[in-house]
């Protein structure tokens, strides 16, 4: 009995921990609630004002709210500026489509397939809003001219009243976001930079004691640091000091890619050296404390400090070239831990940040066209299809498969995205069906409607917060209001609202069928073209075109963070690939520093012959040639002034790491084809 007794108050703890685990994961936490008691309340109000200054399709003012509704307030205007952006850029277009084309839809729909292309194709190469911004000009014209299509003529009122409906949704989401105190993005991002801040110091800790860690512990920490460059993006319009909290943002996120590739070096340099000079034991204690918690007035000496010892290994003219490459990369360590350092203390206080770094994003051509094409064809077809069937709402049904086609190309996974398309329109419909002709049949009043759109819009909030059900709660919030379809008086024909739910569906389950058959990329061709796109970015760099160091360093990082992610395969496999990834990224950015460098240095006359030498080696891809080119340089600058001795340093060590890495990867890239390597 006593047994008995025991073991059934031991499962009585585990029901209820398996409780309590259930109902902490799937209860909204009071943040999510006041999430959605935002966006509910914005969506009312905005509403409300269109039903009172009688704007056509009053719905799309609610539409605007969902569209908009992001967590966090810097997000929500970022957003909110590149929606009135897009959709003055689409009613324009629209006006002027249907000046030239209104009298032959033939024509007209051509001209709107190729124009949503080419704002797909644009919105690849932008980040974050701005893409959303193109792509939204692309089916802004969908809205307006294929809505009236049949009557050419109200092509500029619809344009207006969209206009007007969009600014109306801005502003009132601006104010209940002010109003209720929506979180900012930049107290948001704070401890994230902090947590990457000191992972990262982590990074060298390890790498410092262990050696390279290896790419495949490298990637994983970009894939840390990657993601924030989307809020540092929306931080710029919160508050008045907010462009400078958004570049000590980029400035700390751009740090830390150099903090992490400079570490490696210089453990990779000191391997290399048979004995340790003094110098160099310095300079490997000064990486060890900036990987504790230096304080910036610390940085500062072991700034100065490792300046001295780069001038002095440069004057002695004969120190080994490696020797050279610690000292620069225990540098350029000190140096992004000054700059990220000071990048968090900008987005906390808001002071002018020591730089402005820019954060670009990699993006593949023929990924971007495909892109393109996938949504340009799978429109012309199904608006084919459904001309040829002569459907009655046929219009409605192609805004619907402009809409979520354009909003697929702009997403990581088109595949998941479409998935979610495909269950979030079932649920949208099936809401707005029973919100229509069981709680509001023969009801005109708004109080009731607001009462009743309430479940499905904080459902539909719930599940966008969770990043597995994005895409099925941001189909419900923005498309139910669209099927509920609010006016005044409320209409409550089931035929008309059959067909349209019925074409939503279909639109959605051609989405999910485009995305799948029609040029799709597979994660092998995703790796090719990122491969492509470096071999080009490669041959660039060794003949002086690879642009900024700096921005070609954050730009490696980002085509790097999506490398990872399409790497498949065996755990050795992808172990290689991402190795010769990194290679590619370290030797372009060798190349590009070393010739930005190396034009520093040409007025100097002394220095010319050794440049030359310099030059030649990179853009033929000789090892040998650039070891002799860097002790050549160091030998000439070694009785110049300080200032050119430490920009020699620079561009020395850049040579010295191009040609050792070519040396070790001497195999793979021969196959790239660019130099004779």
């Amino acid at each position: 009995m006593a047994e008995a007794s025991a073991a059934a108050g031991n499962a009585q703890p585990a029901v209820s921990d398996r409780l309590i685990g259930f109902l902490d994961a799937w209860v909204p936490k009071p943040a999510a609630w006041a999430f959605a008691l935002r966006i509910w309340l914005a969506m009312m109000i905005a509403l409300a004002a269109a039903f009172w200054l009688q704007l056509d399709s009053a719905s799309s003012a609610a539409t605007c709210v969902a569209i908009l509704a992001q967590p966090k307030r810097g997000q929500a205007i970022s957003k909110a500026i590149y929606r009135l952006l897009g959709t003055l850029i689409g009613a324009i277009v629209s006006i002027v489509f249907m000046s030239l084309f209104g009298q032959d839809r033939v024509l007209l729909l051509v001209s709107f397939t190729v124009w949503m292309g080419l704002c797909v194709f644009t919105a690849q190469y932008l980040q974050d809003t701005r893409a959303y911004g193109a792509m939204l000009s692309g089916y802004t014209v969908a809205i307006i001219a294929l809505g009236q299509i049949d009557e050419p003529q109200g092509t500029f009122d619809a344009a207006v009243s969209r206009v007007a409906v969009i600014v109306l949704g801005i502003i009132v989401i601006t104010f209940i976001n002010d109003a209720l105190a929506s979180p900012s993005t930049w107290r948001t991002l704070l401890p994230q930079l902090r947590k990457a801040w000191d992972d990262t110091r982590a990074y060298a800790r390890e790498t410092l004691d262990k050696g390279d860690l290896g790419a495949s512990r490298t990637a994983a920490l970009i894939r840390t640091i990657a993601p924030m460059r989307a809020d540092a993006s929306a931080i710029a319009g919160e508050l008045d000091d907010g462009p400078w909290r958004a570049a000590g943002a980029r400035s700390c996120i751009a740090a830390l890619y150099v903090l992490a590739a400079a570490i490696r070096a210089v453990v990779a340099a000191a391997a290399c050296l048979r004995t340790r000079s003094p110098a160099v034991e310095e300079a490997l204690e000064i990486c060890r404390r900036v990987a504790e918690d230096p304080d910036l007035a610390s940085l500062e000496q072991d700034d100065e400090r490792l300046r001295d010892l780069v001038d002095a290994a440069i004057r002695d003219g004969n120190r080994p070239l490696d020797e050279v490459v610690v000292l620069q990369r225990a540098l350029d360590v000190v140096c992004a831990a000054t700059f990220a350092q000071d990048g968090i203390r900008a987005v906390a206080d808001g002071h002018e940040p020591l730089r402005d770094a820019r954060l670009p994003t990699h993006r593949d051509f023929p990924v971007a066209l495909r892109g393109a094409l996938r949504v340009a064809v799978g429109f012309a077809v199904t608006a084919a299809v459904f001309v040829a069937l002569g459907l009655p709402q046929a219009s409605f049904a192609l805004v619907q498969v402009a809409a979520t086609a354009a909003l697929s190309s702009t997403t990581p996974d088109p595949k998941k995205f479409a998935n979610g398309v495909v269950i979030g329109m079932t649920l949208a419909s099936t809401f707005a069906g029973i919100a229509r002709f069981v709680f509001l049949d023969g009801v005109q009043g708004f109080p009731m409607l607001a009462i009743v759109m309430a479940p499905v819009i904080f459902f539909g909030c719930f599940l966008s917060l969770n990043p597995k059900t994005f895409g099925i709660g941001f189909i419900v919030i923005v498309f139910f209001p669209v099927l509920l379809g609010p006016s005044n008086p409320q209409s409550y024909d089931a035929q008309t609202f059959l067909l349209n739910a019925f074409l939503v569906v279909v639109a959605a389950i051609i989405l999910s069928i485009v995305v799948r058959l029609l040029l799709p990329i597979s994660a092998q061709q995703q790796r090719v073209y990122a491969l492509d796109s470096a071999r080009q970015a490669l041959a660039d760099a060794l003949v002086g075109d690879g642009g900024d160091a700096t921005t070609r360093t954050s730009l490696n990082a980002d085509r790097l963070f999506q490398f990872a992610g399409y790497s498949s395969g065996s755990r050795a496999v992808r172990r290689a690939s991402l190795s010769h990834a990194f290679a590619l990224a370290r030797l372009e950015a060798a190349a590009a520093r070393a010739h930005a460098e190396l034009r520093r240095l040409w007025p100097i006359d002394p220095l010319r012959a050794a440049i030359q030498r310099g030059r030649a080696a990179l853009a033929a891809g000789d090892d040998r040639a650039l070891e002799i080119g860097a002790r050549d340089l160091i030998r000439a600058a070694s009785r110049q002034d300080r200032g050119v001795r430490l920009t020699t340093a620079r561009a020395a060590s850049d040579l010295v790491t191009a040609a050792r890495t070519i040396a070790r990867h001497r195999r793979f890239l021969r196959r790239l084809d660019i130099a004779l390597f």
